[in-house]
């Protein structure tokens, strides 16, 4: 069995390391880790331990757009502990990825999105150190039968990000405080009558919820949205696209 060993980090005397089976996962996946934390040359006191599911948004403000650090999710692993000098302790953790969280494996190649865990460990009388761990994030069967969908309606996947703040219409809303949105062109731009279209997806257990907003050559922009059963096939995927965006 595969265990990708990532980044350690010095904390004072001692080390952090987290272990994942693997770092490509699904939304919504159940993962498992191993943190191991290595004394150093003298007993350390070690007031917590924490693991974090980070991702990256654009924050649109009077000033322009920049970007910041997100929260997805967090688990508390440890209250406060001692380690003695040269020990090795492994604490063994199951987590959920949120449902939410944004794919990062996109046949794209201006792709801005990015996710990470991050792990953090509180020492007393020191700065908070973290292993910062990038993840691989594939899309769901649904979701790479909504990029077959767009690219047989003849768009183009140019651009990915996750941006600040919720998805709400009368049908769902999204929970996470970001959404991912994927950008399309058309692939022949001609008279084409829809210039681009952004494709969201907020994903849960039993359904996936589309919004598209969509940037017309003669009317401006719209909106519509609509949820697929995550049992869907392709066909009935292109179908539900074709007789939206026919």
């Amino acid at each position: 069995m595969f265990k990708k060993l990532l980044a350690s980090v010095g904390i004072g005397g001692a080390t952090v390391d987290t272990q994942l089976i693997d770092n490509r996962l699904l939304p919504g996946q159940i993962f498992n880790a191993t943190i191991v934390v290595k004394g150093g040359n003298v007993p350390q006191q070690i007031s917590g331990l924490d693991l974090a599911l980070m991702t990256k948004v654009k924050v649109s403000s009077d000033n322009g757009d920049y970007f910041k650090n997100h929260r997805l999710a967090s688990w508390r692993l440890t209250e406060s502990f001692e380690i003695q000098a040269g020990e090795i302790r492994e604490i063994p953790f199951s987590g959920k990825l949120h449902p939410e969280t944004p794919f990062t494996q996109l046949p794209v190649r201006n792709n801005q999105s990015q996710v990470w865990l991050q792990t953090g460990v509180d020492i007393d009388t020191a700065l908070d150190p973290s292993d910062i761990d990038a993840l691989v994030i594939m899309p769901t069967a649904i979701a790479e039968h909504v990029l077959k969908a767009m690219d047989g309606l003849g768009f183009v996947l140019v651009k990915a990000d996750v941006e600040q703040g919720f998805l709400n219409t009368r049908a769902f809303r999204s929970t996470s405080g970001c959404y991912q949105e994927l950008e399309f062109k058309p692939r022949n731009m001609g008279f084409n009558r829809l210039r681009e279209i952004e494709v969201s997806l907020v994903c849960d257990a039993e359904q996936t919820h589309v919004l598209l907003e969509l940037d017309r050559a003669f009317r401006g922009d719209g909106y519509l949205y609509f949820s697929l059963p995550n049992n869907a096939t392709l066909s009935q995927v292109q179908e539900i696209f074709r007789a939206n965006l026919g």
